[in-house]
């Protein structure tokens, strides 16, 4: 074999050597993390070396899970600044409670905003609501005045159109019968 099959050679088991070594690092580092993760969540080894400490942290997590922090904020604000007017218990849609929600926790500020925005409500709509007031009266009382006499003339309008007057029923008879051919009729029964 030549000299560059040599060399190759040698920088092949060269590079194959080094592959190897990083593998014994890779699985040294690997027996390293689970040792270490499974010491992490051993939960009996660290209550056996430092019990007060495990229920100082049980208690701390227990402490954040119910909300206390936000209890404890809200009960010294309160204490301080006293306890704002709660909300009236919701009988409205998902949507507004939110919506007022959203305003804050103190009624009375939630209260004032609804109330000033009703307000500017009523005083761009007055003109229109008073306009559609009168014609939704005028319409009401049309419909209970309008409706039996509807009623009354639109039965006789049925009538005239779709019923029979018994003379133009005769003529009409006369004038078919005297096209066809006559055809004697059955003797029957009865």
């Amino acid at each position: 074999m030549g000299e560059g099959t040599e060399s190759a050679r040698a920088e092949v088991l060269a590079a194959r050597a080094d592959v190897l070594a990083a593998r014994g690092r890779l699985d040294d580092e690997l027996v390293r993390l689970e040792a270490s993760a499974r010491a992490a969540v051993d939960i009996k080894a660290k209550v056996r070396r430092s019990p007060v400490k495990v229920a100082g942290a049980a208690a701390g997590a227990g402490f954040l899970l119910v909300g206390g922090p936000r209890r404890v904020f809200r009960r010294t604000r309160n204490a301080i600044f006293g306890a704002p007017t709660p909300l009236p218990e919701s009988m409205l849609p998902k949507d507004i409670d939110a919506a007022l929600k959203a305003l804050g926790t103190d009624g009375n500020k939630v209260r004032g905003a609804i109330e000033r925005d009703f307000a500017k409500y009523l005083r761009e709509k007055t003109p229109e609501l008073k306009a559609r007031d009168l014609s939704g009266s005028v319409a009401k009382l049309l419909t209970a005045f309008g409706r039996p006499i509807a009623l009354r003339y639109g039965v006789r309008v049925a009538n005239e159109l779709f019923g029979t007057d018994s003379a133009a029923f005769a003529d009409r008879l006369a004038k078919v019968s005297s096209k066809r051919p006559s055809v004697p009729k059955p003797k029957l029964p009865f």
